[in-house]
């Protein structure tokens, strides 16, 4: 089993939002547009076996980032755990 550490980094930059969650026409849009069309499969067969994978954004709250709704995806269409981290 492969786990998947989600990670914002949070820290002050031109980047950063100050939103708490993702809008929901994003949200609708996002998973219409962008994930139902992609085949996440062949990203997933390249994970360890075992170990830990990242995947990483600017955002530091995954429930404000995109990363969110592609670590939902993963874990319902290909089962890969999935551990939100925060920094300190």
């Amino acid at each position: 089993m492969v786990t998947i550490g989600v990670y914002g980094f949070g820290g002050e930059s031109f980047l950063q939002r100050s939103r708490r969650e993702l809008a929901a026409e994003y949200t609708r849009r996002y998973t219409t547009e962008i994930l139902d069309r992609a085949d996440l499969t062949p990203i997933v067969s390249e994970l360890p076996s075992s170990g830990t994978a990242a995947l990483l954004c600017v955002e530091r709250d995954p429930e404000a980032c995109h990363r969110s709704l592609i670590a939902q995806r993963l874990t319902e269409h290909h089962h890969v755990t999935i551990e939100h981290l925060r920094p300190l």
